[in-house]
């Protein structure tokens, strides 16, 4: 199968397709039909090193050039993204099945948005002076070196960006890793850079399964490992990252909690509860797959929110009117098969889907379990899938209790009209990135991440800076240095 923007070969390095037939083949698979559109080759151990000695080599004159002039050219990148849009989201589309209508505002759009902000930061990166009587402090911030990053299957191009553009801009170079499921868009976003003007090095991508990524974290070549994922792969990496001393930021998994008050608006309080559930078909880290509903609303809200289910559109992703579209591989649509026999047999109810639809592709219905409890393995274990556990709650105090009551804390959201109320809770969420009356927006100008198990540092915003830059000061004595002899 042939499609726009076809990769050419399984890597990017030092600004070229490069292709190693030796590394173990693995197929890529389209999950709207289960058909395989390409086969990829892991990087060997020569594919790494290659990737390695080109981003250390490049790395310190990227460094050298001013903010302005890296800023340029990941500016530049971005335009083309933008340019590029309908076939980025249409190759997107088809590594991760997600529908072309969300593709097309959300994925490509949103790692230009990443490109396009910190490449205007780049040029405002400074230090501080400090006065001391008459002598005096000024601090440089300054790269790095070699940054790492792997990537999740569910947000491939965006996930590239998100990594990529604030290591850029601080004067670093990247190695992605992207997942093994979703491994094309990544190669796309090297190419666009490398096109953009940036020189050859900065930004590799190097395929391959745990072993590749191992591989990386362990180099010492490496100074940084930014890593999205799930919390058991998330605390191995950390672990290899800690033994080199080297810095990381994880964006990791969570079972999120969404409250929804007895005032709230129950359309958008429905639209949150979708969003934080349906899209992508529920497979975006930051769900908020515990919907607490008050009691006095609960009926009137699983009404409502069956009533807009039935009107989704189930289908083939790359027609612009289906809003629905399969989930990402065999093993998670059976993985969530099994939570959804879990939820039935600890007592839960279906008041929508369940069920797995009779069409190639790996196609289920989006499911809504009500009557749901907070020991049930539905509600303590992350699905990554389109399932919601809705919780009855009355008391406040009590369902923020519930609410927090998780290893996780990587995202939570309200809705209700009373605003002292909204700010009280999103206070007392034990969460990194909170909602108030909406749910799942993530702007480049905020920060996203989380706490607990769900990760360390953040993305995006002004704080991904601190995350890639460091801090050197350097102590200026005016005067003459007193020693003890």
């Amino acid at each position: 199968m042939t499609y726009p923007t076809q990769p050419t070969a399984s890597h990017f390095i030092n600004g070229q397709y490069v292709e190693d037939t030796a590394g173990t083949p693995f197929d890529v698979i389209y999950p709207a039909t289960g058909a395989k559109i390409a086969t990829i080759h892991s990087a060997t151990p020569a594919i790494i090193d290659q990737a390695l000695a080109a981003a250390k080599a490049a790395q310190p004159a990227w460094a050298a050039m001013t903010g302005t002039e890296r800023g340029r050219i990941m500016r530049r990148a971005s335009e083309i993204m933008r340019e590029r849009n309908h076939d980025l989201s249409v190759l997107e589309t088809f590594d991760t099945g997600k529908p072309y209508q969300e593709t097309s505002v959300v994925d490509a759009t949103s790692g230009a948005d990443a490109l396009e902000y910190f490449g205007g930061m780049a040029a405002t990166l400074t230090g501080e002076h400090i006065q001391l009587g008459e002598d005096w402090v000024y601090t440089r911030r300054e790269a790095l070196g070699v940054c790492v990053g792997i990537g999740a299957w569910n947000y491939p191009t965006q996930i590239a960006c998100w990594k990529g553009a604030p290591a850029l801009a601080c004067g670093n170079s990247v190695v992605f890793k992207p997942s093994e499921t979703t491994p094309l868009c990544a190669l796309k976003v090297a190419e666009i850079l490398h096109e953009a003007g940036l020189p050859a090095g900065l930004y590799n991508v190097v395929q391959g399964l745990g072993d590749v990524g191992a591989a990386l974290v362990t180099d010492d070549r490496v100074d940084k490992v930014s890593l999205t994922g799930s919390v058991p792969t998330g605390k191995k990496v950390y672990a290899a990252a800690a033994a080199g001393i080297k810095h990381v930021t994880m964006e990791l998994g969570g079972k999120s909690p969404m409250i929804v008050f007895e005032d709230a608006d129950i359309e958008n309080a429905v639209s949150g509860a979708i969003l934080g559930n349906f899209y992508s078909s529920g497979q975006v880290c930051s769900n908020g797959t515990r919907v607490f509903v008050h009691t006095s609303i609960k009926e009137a809200f699983l009404k409502r929110l069956s009533e807009r289910l039935a009107t989704a559109v189930i289908g083939d992703p790359q027609d612009p009117a289906t809003s629905f579209g399969p989930m990402v591989s065999q093993r998670q649509l059976d993985i969530t098969l099994g939570y959804i026999e879990k939820g039935k047999a600890e007592g839960a109810r279906i008041t929508y889907g369940g069920n797995r639809l009779e069409k190639d592709g790996f196609y289920i219905e989006p499911t809504v379990f009500a009557d749901v409890t907070d020991d049930m393995t539905i509600a303590r274990e992350e699905i990554f899938g389109p399932v919601m556990a809705v919780l009855d709650f009355e008391d406040e105090a009590d369902v923020m209790a519930r609410a927090n009551d998780t290893e996780f804390g990587l995202a939570a959201g309200v809705f209700t009209k009373d605003i002292s109320r909204a700010h009280r809770v999103a206070a007392n969420f034990e969460a990194g990135t909170c909602y108030i009356n909406t749910y799942n927006d993530a702007p480049v100008e905020a920060p996203f991440g989380g706490s607990k198990q769900s990760g360390v540092g953040r993305e995006n915003s002004k704080a991904a800076i601190n995350h890639y830059s460091q801090l050197k000061s350097v102590y200026v004595r005016m005067g003459d240095v007193e020693a003890p002899f």
